[in-house]
């Protein structure tokens, strides 16, 4: 055998311990990326969702705080309407509603700089994880959008969950009770069901909610929600309180979880589209207990919601 042959042998060797060393390819998840109609019982083009977000009145999206994902397609829908000549408000639950006047003001003078308007807001940026929220100011800002600061304040909440002042709302059915206990169980590490500090905690956060609706009414136009996605759901958080839910679009942006691999296997209630996307990694926010929105350590905008 000459040395050319044994020089091909030994390349080809070489060459297949090197594909067998190559790492598998990890496979994408059949939703990621897709978009559900819950009501149609379909998959959807981002052209169609877009379609409808320009003809509601109100458009909520849902987010996990903390995913970066999410606050792309947050992005991507904002600059969908934009392309579409959609001149809407944009309201965050990022902001408290007590700065409105003067993240008006501000606006009033012509700033579009992100960080400027952020500060005029009084925005948590340590809270919040500025900047995950930079990009859609900036975007509302430029496009001469009004913002809309949409939340109840740390005090305001703060003072129903003590027991201090009790809001005026309406009812909440036995369902949507349990449904909104269960979510603020989840939601703040430390709280049992047991707890009786638990219905004032629920009573706080559906106060968040009317308030949130208040301010979206409040606008007189179309008007884009940016909030966790327990407060879009139309079973029992925002779109309930509007004066006009028929005409609300709910959102919500829904991380892929393991093998499910089929739209019904997920919590869709209260949604009309889900947008799955990667799911986020994240640490054990619940490794620490927390004592829950009553207590004074945590703040009002920790991204549990």
């Amino acid at each position: 055998m000459n040395l050319r042959t044994w020089k091909t042998i030994l390349g080809l060797c070489c060459s297949c311990g090197a594909a067998l060393a190559q790492p598998a390819v990890p496979q994408t998840h059949p939703l990621q990326g897709r978009i559900w109609d819950v009501h149609a019982q379909q998959f959807v083009t981002e052209d169609a969702l877009y379609q409808r977000a320009a003809g509601a009145r109100y458009v909520l999206l849902g987010e996990k705080h903390d995913s970066a994902v999410h606050h792309a397609r947050q992005l991507d829908l904002l600059q969908g309407l934009a392309a579409r000549g959609v001149q809407v408000a944009l309201a965050m639950e990022q902001l408290d509603s007590e700065h409105q006047a003067a993240l008006s003001a501000v606006q009033s003078q012509g700033v579009v700089d992100a960080e400027a308007l952020a500060d005029a807001g009084q925005l948590n940026r340590k809270g919040w994880r500025w900047p995950m929220y930079k990009d859609l100011i900036a975007l509302a800002a430029q496009r001469h959008w009004p913002l809309r600061a949409a939340n109840l304040s740390r005090v305001e909440a703060r003072k129903i969950a003590l027991g201090e002042t009790t809001p005026a709302l309406p009812g909440a059915t036995p369902v949507q009770q349990a449904a909104l206990e269960d979510d603020v169980v989840q939601g703040h590490c430390g709280l049992r069901p047991e707890s009786p500090r638990l219905a004032r905690t629920v009573l706080a956060q559906r106060a968040r909610d009317a308030r949130m609706a208040q301010v979206l009414d409040a606008v007189g136009g179309p008007v884009v929600l940016i909030a966790g996605s327990g407060h879009v759901r139309s079973d029992r958080a925002v779109p309930r309180y509007l004066a006009a839910p028929d005409r609300a679009l709910s959102i919500g942006l829904l991380e892929t979880a393991g093998t499910l691999a089929a739209p019904l296997q997920y919590d869709l209630a209260g949604f009309d589209l889900v947008w799955f996307t990667v799911p986020t990694d994240r640490p054990d926010m619940c490794a620490t207990p927390l004592p829950g929105v009553a207590a004074p350590a945590i703040p009002s905008s920790s991204p549990k919601s």
